[in-house]
């Protein structure tokens, strides 16, 4: 069975001889061939280089082509900061300053921005590897390009002005369908549509102003005879439910998510999962050993159907090809992989972290644990919201941003508590977790503390 087959068999909630193994490569590709993260996604040669030599290393059953969350928002008119080992972040919102709905006449076309160089290395895939390995085409997903139009003013806009996020949401779906008719006139075998924003609403906004923008989109993949995927990073626990109801054909999370409990919904509305391999405790900071014995317990607690193995999101730009490596070889030859890590325990560094004394602090201070906020679009958001407080505020407050790609801060993270990214705490005191705040609700709450 080809690994084309296993992920396609297993979508269709068919019997595989293993379970399907599909690495979020992105722009860890491009450092296997050691080309930065701007120069993987701005080169289709360096990007299909880089690709082809992950396909090589990791054996994938699916791998996708791009993994980047701005290519429709830099044709629409966002700015974009650039980096060497993340995707790049949206800097500006052309909706920021007014409620409007961008003209038509700029809906993607399949000559604008980066759109030529990525059909040209899906072509180039799906003529090397495409019919052993089941190709990815990945989107940005209606909600996050709205909030990457918009800013931070849509979450406010959801209480106050329903009908122009219902508006915005319709534009965005239309830019959806149209990169979906380019992807799979492409060969794309699955569309993922990747919406990290969708985890940071509560299920009833989701269902009043997203649910028939998703629903549509993932109708009109299937009309299109291909295969669908929704990914939502951050803690989507309580959204799995209402993500099914829009019906894609499979739902992959990240580890902020428990993927039995969610498992038992899924499989409710028969949906694939996949997922949930930690991208930086384990991924970027573990050993090989440490990620077997992860994907080990993954494979002997869960039930096989409807599910593939992946990394919980994009992996960091910087993680150790053996880790990679040893999860595939996992997933391929688990017995062997189960004796070898049976009695191997994991060792926690010793890494002193020192906690501030926050009953004596002499004025307010707002700490935003991310991910990273260069690389997440709902930790660039969290701290957008923060980062507006700080200039409204100035002198008055403290700020921070603790990455959790850093060892530092994982101990911190476990020291203090912290069980979700992102999240806010100010004092010490968690104030939210997984849900941005609007401006005007963080102001107040940071104003009762002065």
């Amino acid at each position: 069975m080809t690994g084309k087959e296993r992920v396609l068999n297993i979508l269709e909630h068919q019997s595989t001889d293993k379970i399907p193994w599909v690495p979020f490569v992105g722009v860890h590709a491009g450092s296997i061939k050691g080309y930065t993260a701007e120069e993987v996604l701005k080169d289709g040669n360096k990007l299909y280089e880089s690709l082809m030599e992950a396909h090589k290393l990791y054996q994938p059953d699916g791998i996708p082509v791009i993994f980047d969350l701005q290519v429709e928002a830099e044709i629409l008119g966002c700015e974009l900061v650039w980096s060497d080992d993340c995707p790049p972040s949206v800097k500006t919102h052309p909706c920021e300053e007014e409620a409007k709905i961008p003209c038509k006449c700029k809906l993607p076309t399949k000559e604008s921005g980066r759109i030529p160089l990525i059909l040209d290395v899906m072509n180039r895939m799906k003529e090397s590897v495409g019919d052993t390995t089941a190709l990815y085409g990945l989107i940005c997903g209606p909600f996050t390009l709205a909030s990457h139009l918009r800013g931070n003013n849509l979450f406010m806009d959801m209480i106050l002005d329903e009908n122009y996020v219902k508006q915005l949401m319709e534009y965005c779906t239309e830019v959806s369908l149209k990169m979906i008719d380019f992807y799979t006139e492409a060969g794309m075998d699955i569309i993922a549509v990747v919406d990290p924003l969708v985890s940071q609403i509560s299920p009833e906004h989701f269902t009043t102003l997203c649910h028939d923008s998703f629903s549509t989109i993932f109708d009109y993949i299937e009309v299109k005879n291909t295969k669908s995927s929704f990914f939502v990073c951050g803690n989507a626990t309580r959204q799995i439910e209402v993500m099914c109801k829009t019906s894609p054909d499979s739902i992959s999370i990240d580890e902020n998510v428990d993927i039995k409990s969610a498992k038992e919904i899924t499989d409710k509305y028969n949906i694939t999962i996949g997922g949930n391999i930690p991208l930086t405790t384990l991924m970027l900071h573990g050993t090989q050993q440490d990620n077997m014995k992860y994907v080990v317990k993954m494979i002997d607690t869960l039930t096989h159907d409807n599910l593939i193995i992946s990394p919980g999101c994009d992996m960091p730009y910087a993680v150790p090809t053996e880790n990679i490596i040893a999860i595939g070889q996992t997933i391929k030859d688990t017995d062997a992989i189960r004796e070898m890590v049976k009695n191997y325990e994991s060792k926690d560094e010793d890494i002193n972290v020192e906690i501030p004394d926050y009953k004596n602090l002499e004025k307010p201070f707002v700490e935003v644990f991310t991910l990273d906020s260069a690389s997440c679009a709902a930790c660039t958001y969290m701290m957008d919201a923060a980062n507006v407080a700080k200039e409204h505020f100035g002198d008055k407050i403290d700020l921070i941003e603790y990455k959790f790609t850093e060892k530092i801060n994982i101990a911190r993270c476990k020291k203090m508590g912290v069980t979700n990214l992102p999240c806010i705490y100010i004092n010490g005191e968690l104030k939210w977790s997984s849900i941005i705040p609007s401006k005007e609700e963080l102001f107040s709450v940071i104003e009762s503390y002065l």
